[in-house]
């Protein structure tokens, strides 16, 4: 069979279409064999090939052959029953694969804001489980600086020199820190701190108004609100704590068909097949 040709299979009752080149990504798989006439389970029943199996489970089975990837939905718990359809065609690259569920299975993520207001500044530290997360939001997150005039944040202010940027200060892979507002300089000259947060591209000056901007920017990325307190000390602090349950990355194998892993598929399925 060519390639090229388009092949019709029926799981279960379940229809699917591809190419003989996406059934053929594992040489040493019964899915390949399918393909000329050489395993028994495949019966060719009005030009579709049909298998008695799940088809529900075969669209991941699918999308593996598709991707070179396992990538499974958040609420996703037939990893045991996958790997045994996995196992049947012959695709043990992929049973080894979703035998790693740890690392296939989406987690908690938690992320705490602390937030304290001291006359014209504003003080905000962010605590998070998941370091990539951090690395993220501190590319959004954006601070400059400059000398102003004024009698304060809630007063126009006219800029006398440019805007710098200032560097987040970062304590740690886990925690970021970062602050707003003004402080006197000299005269009627404050120095003022601003924050952006993208995609929004205002200058905020307010502690306020940037808290409530970074809740928001939380909440649109998927965390939810799980629990407010101030901590008790002689400085208010205020302490937002969000969930979101983040999704696993997937999975990827790369194509490599040598004589070596060719024996070892042959005898894994000699064993799936005398189990039978």
């Amino acid at each position: 069979m060519s390639s090229q040709e388009v092949v019709v299979l029926s799981v279960g009752g379940v229809r699917f279409v591809t190419r003989a080149s996406t059934l053929q990504q594992f040489p040493e798989s019964r899915l390949a064999w399918m393909l000329n006439d050489d395993d028994w389970e495949f019966k060719l029943v009005n030009g579709e090939f049909f298998v008695d199996r799940d088809g529900a489970l075969f669209s991941y089975i699918m999308d593996f052959l598709r991707t070179l990837q396992v990538s499974l939905p958040a609420d996703f718990s037939d990893y045991q029953r996958l790997q045994r359809e996995a196992e049947f065609y012959g695709l043990y690259s992929l049973a080894d694969l979703l035998s790693q569920e740890h690392l296939l299975k989406p987690r908690l993520e938690i992320l705490e804001v602390r937030f304290s207001l001291q006359e014209m500044q504003a003080f905000f530290r962010i605590f998070g489980s998941c370091s990539s997360t951090i690395e993220a939001l501190a590319e959004q997150i954006t601070v400059v600086t400059g000398q102003q005039s004024g009698q304060g944040w809630k007063s126009p202010f006219t800029s006398q020199k440019p805007l710098v940027p200032l560097p987040l200060e970062r304590p740690s892979y886990h925690d970021m820190v970062f602050q707003c507002g003004t402080e006197y300089s000299a005269g009627d000259q404050f120095m003022a701190r601003y924050v952006s947060i993208k995609p929004d591209n205002r200058k905020l000056i307010n502690g306020t108004n940037v808290l409530g901007l970074l809740l928001d920017t939380l909440l649109k990325d998927g965390f939810r609100l799980i629990s407010t307190r101030t901590l008790a000390s002689e400085e208010k602090v205020e302490c937002y704590t969000f969930e979101r349950m983040k999704k696993a990355a997937g999975l990827t194998i790369t194509v490599n068909q040598t004589l070596g892993s060719s024996r070892i598929a042959e005898a894994r399925r000699s064993q799936v097949q005398k189990g039978k």
